[in-house]
């Protein structure tokens, strides 16, 4: 038996493919061919760096999909089922939504696959694939599985070696699919599990790339008290609120931490609120996030910070104020994202309920949406000015002269010829993938997947293809 994995693209450019140079390792891929016995052949396609071949003899087709990924999944899909090869998708967009991917696929996976991807590779050895396969998210790699790591040879990825220590966070931003996909949970790893796994790798570079390494602070401190001996540079997502542990963020500095993309979402209190945006509101009183920067600062971490921009209380200033705000403190990185309504997400819910969705509902399938747009009708702004508004942000943000100005930084980007090194090697790579992306469409064929339209294009959505409930499980 023979299975081909597939990592979709995001879309195509105006003029031509798009190749992502900022590519990182497709774990998830990498963990579920280590989950599949040894005597199926596996091998991986990564459609945002080559051509995928169609014609290559394989018994299940297997896609990883996400809410930005699913229109160019679809089309994957297609080319695969034409040719009689049963397809499988499995990831966030199958969770959240899978009415929608049942559309697509001969079968669906929802949830997490070390519970039950073992029976769905049996069935589809005896060509009895399911239609769902409903598992329930758990520990990661539970029983010590190794990813897979040979797929990921001579494809050029970054050199960073992607790992994962724990999985969700217990917070519950309402904007948030990881929020609603681990339904606020927090799943941790075992860590003499982690340490064997990091051995058995090549490099001394890591990024883990849990959603919240440190949601759990007393699990997060274990693991980078093992993690000090080993000499490490590593790099993880996580929350503000880590600034309110000094143990926890001498334990970072001493254990190789480099730096964190940390979700500030917004400057403004009362966005905070609204988005129940947790961990914001355990600084002890709003300064901004002031004290939480110098900390951060303070222990020469590098920060990636990232905003999403239109919610409620935002203005043009506001979002100009966001912007001051960043180059104030010298990140490292910074992503300005526009709000994006996740489907099955409260947000979602709220937008619909308010009548605010626009693009039918589904920017994510629309034929002329495109990447770093708005999907919905903000408070204070219209629509085009909120997307005018981000690129902005963006657009100052990676410019040389912008990036020459943060880089003097003593405490953070200049305390250390490593940190030095990542500033300047990744800032022109990112400001080159922001430059590339924006604007961008879903998907290669523009009329290969139509989403089941409620309005014309621009009006709000009147969603009557509701994805909360799960079709037949037989």
């Amino acid at each position: 038996m023979k299975i081909t994995f597939v990592k979709p693209t995001i879309g195509r450019l105006q003029h031509s493919l798009y190749t992502d140079e900022g590519r990182m390792e497709p774990l998830q891929l990498g963990v579920l061919a280590g989950l599949t016995p040894p005597d199926v052949e596996c091998v991986l396609y990564d459609d945002r760096v080559e051509e995928i071949d169609y014609d290559e003899r394989t018994d299940l087709a297997a896609i990883t999909v996400e809410i930005y990924t699913a229109r160019r999944a679809y089309e994957i899909a297609a080319e695969f089922r034409a040719r009689g090869v049963p397809v499988i998708m499995g990831g966030f967009q199958p969770t959240l939504a899978p009415n929608e991917c049942l559309r697509h696929a001969d079968s669906i996976f929802i949830g997490d696959a070390e519970s039950l991807w073992h029976q769905c590779v049996e069935d589809a050895r005896a060509s009895k694939l399911r239609r769902v396969y409903q598992a329930t998210p758990g520990i990661a790699q539970a029983g010590g599985v190794r990813p897979r790591r040979d797929l990921f040879r001579n494809k050029r990825y970054l050199p960073v070696t992607l790992m994962q220590f724990s999985r969700g966070c217990r917070f519950a931003c309402d904007f948030c699919a990881i929020s609603t996909f681990f339904d606020r949970r927090h799943y941790v790893r075992r860590i003499e599990e982690v340490l064997a796994e990091i051995e058995d790798q090549e490099r001394r570079t890591i990024f883990f790339v849990d959603d919240n390494l440190f949601s759990d602070h007393a699990a997060a401190k274990e693991l980078m008290r093992a993690l000090v001996p080993l000499k490490l540079n590593w790099m993880s997502q996580g929350s503000i609120d880590m600034t309110t542990d000094p143990e926890l963020m001498d334990l970072m500095e001493e254990s190789g931490c480099i730096g964190n993309v940390i979700g500030f979402e917004s400057i403004d209190p009362r966005n905070l609120k609204q988005m129940k945006k947790g961990p914001s509101f355990l600084l002890g009183g709003w300064d901004r996030y002031e004290k939480a920067c110098q900390i951060l600062r303070s222990h020469h971490l590098q920060t990636w910070a990232a905003f999403t921009l239109g919610h409620d209380h935002d203005t043009l200033e506001s979002i100009q104020a966001t912007s001051d705000f960043a180059h104030h403190h010298n990140f490292c990185f910074a992503a300005y994202n526009i709000l994006m309504p996740y489907i099955n997400t409260p947000l979602y819910a709220r937008l619909e309920r308010e009548g605010r969705l626009l693009w039918d509902g589904k920017w994510w399938l629309h034929p002329d949406y495109r990447f770093n747009h708005a999907a919905f009708v903000p408070k204070h702004m219209t629509p085009d000015e909120l997307t005018e508004a981000a690129w902005r942000c963006r657009r100052r943000w990676n410019k040389a002269s912008s990036v020459f100005k943060r880089m003097w930084d003593f405490q953070t980007h200049l305390s250390s010829p490593r940190r030095l090194a990542v500033y300047l090697t990744y800032n022109p790579l990112y400001a080159r993938e922001a430059f590339k992306k924006q604007g961008m469409w879903f998907g290669r064929h523009p009329n290969s997947i139509q989403p089941q339209m409620a309005g014309p294009v621009g009006a709000p959505a009147d969603a009557s293809d509701h994805d909360d409930a799960i079709v037949d499980r037989a």
